[in-house]
């Protein structure tokens, strides 16, 4: 997989149709999607549960590019293997998750993934740096975790900033899951974000059955940053 840093879009199916999963992977894909994002929930680590590596594995077929799978649980380690087993590329977990969170990336890498570490809206950009050279993605989230459709937090902005500065030259992707539409897109790309995690913005904005809602969406958000 070659880094770039280009901008890329990652439909986030938490907010898509459940019982069309694969379709509806296969739609935003064809629409134009860059990666397919995976929110994986527990109901301990955040308060709501969504789904495990049984369905990533079901998926895996239906996505083409790359299956970027957020872990929203704690403990973490003990699920690697299954999610990687389940085909994920990428496999980000949360900073907050558990006491080793270094010893959680290199589990990643060693089960062949890419590994990203995830922040809370109010976890500093300083808890990940001395994670730098253990990742490949970096998450802010600009929405507490658990739920699709919330409001954007403004103070991520500087955050992003701060972590793009923190990375340097390293290969490292800032990804921001939150709240991303046209109107707060351009916000995290300038300050150095290059995959945008969209939930509602790209699939309520469409259907299997009519998906150029969905190459809309994202074009709308792709223009917006330019």
């Amino acid at each position: 997989m070659t880094f770039d840093r280009s901008l890329k879009i990652a439909p986030s199916i938490l907010a898509a149709d459940f019982a069309a999963l694969g379709a509806e992977c296969e739609a935003a894909e064809a629409q134009g999607a860059d990666w397919m994002h995976l929110d994986v929930m527990d109901g301990h680590y955040v308060p709501n549960i969504s789904f495990g590596p049984a369905i990533c594995a079901a998926l895996r077929p239906h996505i083409r590019k790359v299956m970027d799978v957020h872990l929203m649980i704690a403990p973490v380690d003990p699920y690697i293997e299954a999610f990687a087993q389940a085909g994920a590329d990428f496999i980000t977990a949360h900073v907050e998750a558990g006491p080793h969170v270094h010893r959680t990336l290199q589990a990643i890498r060693a089960a062949g993934c890419k590994a990203g570490v995830a922040l809370n809206p109010g976890t500093p950009a300083e808890a990940v740096a001395d994670l730098l050279d253990e990742v490949d993605l970096l998450l802010p989230m600009s929405v507490n975790p658990g739920f699709g459709g919330q409001k954007f937090i403004q103070t991520v902005v500087p955050k992003i900033r701060k972590l793009r500065d923190m990375v340097g030259d390293r290969p490292i992707h800032i990804q921001v899951d939150g709240g991303i539409d046209p109107s707060t897109a351009p916000l995290v790309a300038e300050a150095g974000a290059d995959v945008l995690v969209a939930g509602s913005a790209v699939f309520g904005k469409g259907s299997v059955d009519a998906p150029e809602g969905y190459g809309d969406a994202m074009r709308a958000i792709r223009e917006a940053c330019a």
